[in-house]
């Protein structure tokens, strides 16, 4: 069992979330992002998502989408349904979202619709850092991408 007052980076927890693992709580020295409007966290969520190798932005439900070789790795949310969340629905590794959701609720929660299949909703605007946001949605992208294709990329590029 853990000692209660061993903390390890967030970043360095995420990146290695499993079933069995389960990332520290909330480190308080993380310098928090600033809050972001819905027109700027689309254009820093783009900028992102089409960094990513063979990434195309589509539009489906009303909202846009990323896809890589036609497989959707991250979808944007604006109040979906009158939720009043600004966040991105990404698709995650077995078992982040799980880790992610029970060691930081104020930054993700279980999407409606792709929930159930893993994906992890990320808030655009509740202070997670970027470099976070772009860890997460690169993993997503592992995640969808075909196995040569995410081979191919180094890790954090």
């Amino acid at each position: 069992m853990k000692n209660a007052t061993t903390k390890t980076k967030p970043t360095a927890a995420r990146r290695s979330a499993r079933p069995t693992a389960k990332p520290a709580k909330k480190s308080p020295a993380r310098k928090a992002a600033p809050k972001i409007g819905s027109g700027a966290a689309l254009a820093r969520l783009r900028k992102l998502c089409l960094a990513l190798p063979e990434t195309t932005e589509k539009e489906a439900w009303g909202t846009p989408t990323f896809r890589v070789r036609g497989k959707m790795f991250a979808m944007f949310s604006d109040n979906h349904h009158g939720d009043g969340f600004l966040a991105v629905w990404c698709k995650a590794p077995l078992g982040a979202q799980e880790a992610l959701v029970e060691a930081e609720p104020e930054n993700f929660f279980r999407p409606p619709y792709v929930g159930p299949s893993g994906w992890v909703g990320i808030h655009l605007d509740k202070g997670l850092p970027w470099e976070e946001i772009a860890d997460l949605l690169e993993d997503g992208w592992r995640t969808a991408a075909p196995k040569r294709l995410a081979e191919s990329r180094p890790r954090g590029v």
